[in-house]
């Protein structure tokens, strides 16, 4: 099963698939998370503007990644969309020429998990923005994205880890 986190930053994303990756159940996954530290160190932008070079990127990451049978990640193909129309820089053919290459990814997600920001304070970790506009701005384009390209199946999950990783065994066992 190929499952994917979606949601903007400082949501808990990362922090919920760490602790998923230590259940037996996932002993078998792929499982990947955040290298924006990495990313950066590369002279790829990150934050609140990307270049359509830089957006590239991190969609060949989100294919790579749907390579596998088992897989969970705490990035979908939806936030590379939400990141780039989000993007001044990127103008508006490179925008949609992106997101037509990405909706032919998509259908590889089997479940979706929409990780509400509701209730979860944004955490400065010394590369992401702590700009609470900007985080809601991403936050409304993943959720126009996840409506007009609707994942095979999408939950939206909300609380704190443990009440996140009961919804979500729900939906994937």
């Amino acid at each position: 099963m190929r499952i994917g986190l979606a949601g903007t930053m400082s949501v808990g994303k990362t922090t919920l698939v760490k602790a998923l990756a230590e259940l037996p159940e996932f002993k078998d996954y792929y499982i990947t998370t955040e290298r924006s530290k990495y990313l950066r160190d590369l002279g790829i932008p990150l934050n609140t503007d990307s270049s359509v070079r830089g957006q590239f990127v991190f969609m060949a990451e989100r294919a790579q990644e749907l390579m596998h049978d088992n897989l969970l990640t705490d990035r979908t193909i939806w936030d590379v969309c939400a990141f780039t129309m989000s993007a001044k820089s990127i103008k508006w053919k490179g925008k949609q020429l992106l997101i037509e290459a990405a909706t032919t990814l998509m259908p590889y997600y089997d479940v979706v998990f929409y990780v509400s920001p509701e209730g979860v304070s944004i955490e400065d970790n010394g590369v992401r923005t702590t700009d609470a506009i900007y985080r809601d701005k991403i936050d409304f384009a993943i959720r126009e994205l996840l409506n007009e390209y609707k994942p095979n199946k999408l939950v939206e999950i909300k609380g704190n880890t443990e009440e996140r990783i009961t919804e979500m065994m729900k939906h994937i066992i």
